[in-house]
């Protein structure tokens, strides 16, 4: 069947919350609204008020609620409607959320989903268009996932629910109405695997979510110029998948990441690192990372597409890195 991400997100949560009595939906305008971009529209009336809450505005307490129930045994899935907002209650995600199991020794689990869009694109400011990946690379025990495809929304959204710890899932909201083939099969997707989405052999370019899509297209036309590049879809944030980079990597001997997050601190880092550290002898030429610039997004959206990566200037860095090497052969 083709569906857009927001109806795939729809369906996972339909199919999950049929199978699992114990999976509920907590947060803001999700009820008889439907939620912002209406990926819970409907569920209200199929699964009733008490497993899907319309709550107060009030993260910290939606996220609290999230915490209690999955240490009491529920599957929660906690939508925060920005995930700027999630900055309120830091303290539950981090303090909370990502370290309950390991200070309980292992004997509390938290199967706990925060569902969350993100992103730039609608020109919504810097308070509201944030990339916040990077945020949470550094937490232990938090996993980050970011499908970029109705699929592996599906999928993945399945394999966050039913793992047994604490995931941030997040949604670009340039995505939503992305239309792809997919069944509601019921399968998880896993936490953790990449997926090549293009073959190469002249350089790797590592992305995600709708810098993905970018990527991509950056990846057709230099293609159309005879230069070949190897696309991989990191699809998990935290853990990233560095077995498939690196595989990759050793066999086009370049590297490019491109990422929606500010240029300092962002996870293309860890990937640029892994690969300096286990492949330097074989890299053809310094790892290259395509970033955002270290600014606030601005609302202006001309502006806004000077700040964060574009197909141009994805085409035109990968495409001088190939170059670069291939003229001193």
């Amino acid at each position: 069947m083709k569906t857009t991400i927001s109806g795939a997100l729809r369906l996972a949560l339909r199919d999950e919350m049929t199978r699992d009595e114990t999976v509920f939906l907590i947060g803001e305008d999700i009820g008889y609204y439907g939620g912002i971009f209406n990926v819970t529209k409907g569920l209200i009336r199929q699964f009733g008020e008490r497993r899907v809450v319309d709550s107060p505005l009030d993260e910290t307490g939606i996220l609290g609620i999230g915490v209690g129930a999955a240490i009491s045994g529920l599957r929660p899935v906690v939508e925060i409607m920005y995930v700027d907002f999630i900055t309120t209650c830091m303290d539950q995600v981090i303090n909370n959320a990502a370290k309950m199991p390991w200070l309980s020794q292992g004997q509390l689990k938290m199967p706990l989903t925060i569902r969350a869009n993100f992103g730039t694109g609608k020109g919504d400011g810097p308070q509201q268009s944030q990339c916040v990946e990077a945020w949470f690379m550094n937490v232990p025990g938090l996993t980050v996932v970011e499908p970029s495809t109705p699929k592996d929304a599906y999928g993945l959204l399945l394999g966050s629910i039913r793992y047994d710890g604490a995931v941030l899932f997040l949604e670009h909201k340039l995505l939503y109405a992305l239309q792809g083939e997919m069944e509601p099969d019921g399968r998880a997707l896993p936490l953790g695997k990449g997926a090549v989405r293009q073959e190469g052999k002249d350089a790797t370019l590592v992305s995600c979510g709708l810098m993905l899509h970018k990527a991509m297209r950056a990846a057709q036309e230099l293609l159309e110029e005879g230069i070949s590049l190897e696309v991989i879809d990191v699809r998990t944030v935290k853990p990233l998948d560095l077995e498939l980079i690196l595989e990759s990597v050793e066999k086009t001997g370049r590297l490019v990441t491109v990422e929606e997050n500010p240029y300092t601190g962002g996870w293309g880092l860890t990937v640029t690192d892994a690969v300096n550290r286990e492949l330097f002898g074989k890299l053809k030429e310094a790892p290259l990372r395509i970033a955002s610039l270290d600014v606030p997004v601005p609302v202006s959206n001309v502006m806004e597409e000077m700040v964060v990566p574009n197909v141009e200037r994805i085409k035109r860095e990968a495409g001088r890195l190939v170059r670069h090497g291939k003229g001193r052969q």
